[in-house]
């Protein structure tokens, strides 16, 4: 009897083994880092995308750890507002996401995104490896070729630190739908983009 258990009991074990082989893996996730002004809206136009798995608001390219957003907003703590995103490569590439950011600020503000001025704002790509990196420069140097021979402002930059904002900045556009949309007309964000690239196919 001792021996059929033990049998029953590696036959359990190599079943599982080969379900284990065969069954299909969680998706693969990476993660990319955009900087274009107002954190609410770049949630926003990211949120759209399919192949988004989340999109966080919060600071990036600061001096000082664990920043709030009273501190950020006061240009002292070399931080701007961006948003780290988690996707799917599988489903939308990294390429792609880039498209998405390039079309969705301005790239010839300095400093500043629309209505919001300070460096806190400035508009930039955080870069996770040398992949990235190479994606980001060869579809800046395509935007520089666009806008030529004005000056495309948005930087390039290894990602630091990341440190979530406030959670009541997190997912603002659908917790509060009618002020975000107030904020972000009066704000000209897509009036500007529309004079950039051309009228959309949706507005947020």
């Amino acid at each position: 009897m001792t021996r059929v258990w033990g049998i029953l009991f590696a036959l359990v074990l190599s079943a599982g083994a080969a379900m284990a082989q065969t069954s299909p893996s969680a998706p693969k996730q990476e993660i990319a880092t955009f900087a274009s002004g107002c954190f609410w809206c770049t949630e926003a136009d990211f949120d759209k995308v399919a192949g988004v798995i989340t999109t966080t608001s919060g600071f990036i390219g600061g001096k000082v750890a664990n920043p709030s957003y009273q501190q950020v907003t006061t240009g002292t703590t070399g931080h701007t507002e961006a948003v780290e995103i988690v996707f799917d490569p599988s489903k939308v590439t990294y390429r792609q996401l880039l498209e998405v950011f390039w079309r969705t600020h301005d790239p010839l503000a300095k400093d500043r995104q629309f209505c919001d001025r300070g460096d806190m704002y400035r508009p930039g790509i955080f870069f996770h490896s040398e992949a990235q990196r190479t994606q980001a420069e060869a579809a800046k140097k395509q935007a520089q070729s666009r806008f030529a021979p004005r000056v495309v402002h948005t930087e390039i930059t290894q990602a630091t630190a990341f440190y979530k904002a406030e959670d009541y900045h997190q997912d603002y556009h659908t917790k509060n739908p009618v002020r975000y949309k107030l904020y972000r007309f009066n704000c000209g964000r897509d009036q500007r983009l529309e004079e950039l690239f051309g009228k959309a196919d949706k507005s947020s």
